[in-house]
């Protein structure tokens, strides 16, 4: 029985992580059990390093996964722009 159905290509190309630099916040889809969306990128390489900014508690996550998690970079406070 030969396959006659032609299978279309991937529509959905894997999301590419935004450029992220050291000390950006970042809102994450899910609450961290502490309640809180925002993270601040504290290492970057082939994990990403984060940091709740309501409990300190930091994680390290491979870039797919965050790729997939994030849901917005918060934009840069004005007391940062001042410094």
């Amino acid at each position: 029985m030969a396959f006659s159905a032609i299978i279309p290509p991937r529509d959905i190309m894997p999301r590419m992580l935004p450029p992220l630099e050291l000390g950006d916040v970042v809102r994450l889809r899910k609450p961290h059990p502490c309640g809180g969306y925002e993270w601040k990128v504290v290492r970057l390489g082939a994990d990403i390093g984060l940091e709740c900014l309501t409990c300190a508690r930091r994680i390290l996550l491979p870039r797919r996964i965050l790729a997939r998690r994030l849901k917005a970079i918060l934009p840069e406070s004005d007391d940062k722009l001042l410094r």
